[in-house]
């Protein structure tokens, strides 16, 4: 298996078993807590490997680069997950996952803009597949959709995906562990910046008057217990550090809209594991959308392996 494809299934394990993993210590610890939690924790993961990163290629970081993976964490990390929690309030968490998965859409042009990455009649195909598929996770004809919540879905999902467009940028010369460790590293530090403001009695009152106590006066170190750790720990280390690290070491071998597939894979797996490890329903539209994601993601992936194979074999020949 090539190496991209390989750090592409593992950052699709990580991911999908996110949300399945949180229904464990659901309102046990506050989200925007355990957002810097895990990006921290994440970071502290990463930094051995970003460190033998950087010292196996003799580079270090100079001051533009900081000021990039501090641009970087602002936008992926500090900005996106707070907006991408808050959109839970208005709308099911469900219908946010799935809205959220279909970054993709948003990469591929992004990257055919500021990359110049080609756009191939694959990747289309895949696309048509994997938007009906939402659409039919997502059901519109029997779901009153917030349109608060749908905004903000989509202004993550598209902060997102220019997170992970400008991480390409600096993958080729830094690697994908130094990328998102560094990029961890800024936006957790930002929003323990923001977790310290929540607590002025003014902003904290301000944001009480505006129906949101759970970003008013945020804890830091409360809640956590030696049975919701494991949890924590998976969700840190596991998926924001193993999940986030194979998706920029992907990059290093496949381009970013191929990628960024695994939030495809998502919404197909995550019901199934949900269902195997929840007993959650799995109802008819979902299973529709299941098989048209998986057809998309398959459309967009197996073509790319049977040309990598097919070039190997003419320079073995």
């Amino acid at each position: 298996m090539k190496k991209g494809y390989l750090y592409i299934a593992i950052a699709t394990i990580m991911f999908s078993t996110f949300e399945v993993a949180l229904k464990y210590i659901a309102g046990e610890i506050n989200s925007v807590q355990l957002t810097f939690a895990r990006f921290f924790i994440g970071f502290l993961f990463l930094a051995p490997l970003a460190w033998r990163t950087l010292k196996k290629r003799g580079l270090t970081l100079d001051a533009g680069s900081l000021r990039y993976f501090v641009l970087l964490g602002l936008v992926g990390i500090a900005i996106c997950m707070p907006i991408y929690q808050l959109s839970v309030n208005y709308t099911d968490s469900g219908v946010v996952a799935v809205l959220f998965s279909c970054n993709p859409v948003f990469v591929t042009f992004l990257a055919f803009l500021l990359l110049g990455e080609p756009i191939r009649r694959r990747h289309v195909a895949a696309l048509i597949l994997e938007v009906a598929g939402t659409i039919a996770i997502i059901n519109p004809f029997h779901t009153r959709l917030n349109p608060v919540g749908v905004v903000l879905s989509l202004t993550a999902t598209i902060l997102f995906s220019i997170y992970g467009v400008m991480g390409k940028k600096k993958v080729a010369q830094y690697g994908g562990a130094v990328v998102t460790c560094f990029s961890f590293l800024f936006g957790s530090l930002i929003i323990l910046v923001l977790i310290g403001v929540s607590h002025i009695p003014a902003v904290a009152a301000a944001i009480q008057a505006a129906g949101l106590p759970a970003f008013a006066n945020i804890p830091l170190f409360s809640g956590y217990t030696l049975e919701n750790l494991p949890y924590v720990l998976y969700v840190s280390a596991g998926v924001a550090g193993i999940g986030f690290c194979a998706y920029f070491l992907a990059m290093e071998y496949e381009p970013a809209s191929v990628v960024s597939l695994v939030y495809f894979f998502k919404p197909a797996l995550s019901p199934i594991l949900a269902w195997w490890l929840h007993g959650e329903e799995i109802p008819v539209n979902m299973m529709l959308g299941i098989v048209l994601i998986v057809s998309g993601s398959l459309c967009a992936i197996i073509p790319g392996v049977l040309e990598a194979r097919a070039v190997g074999t003419m320079r073995r020949s």
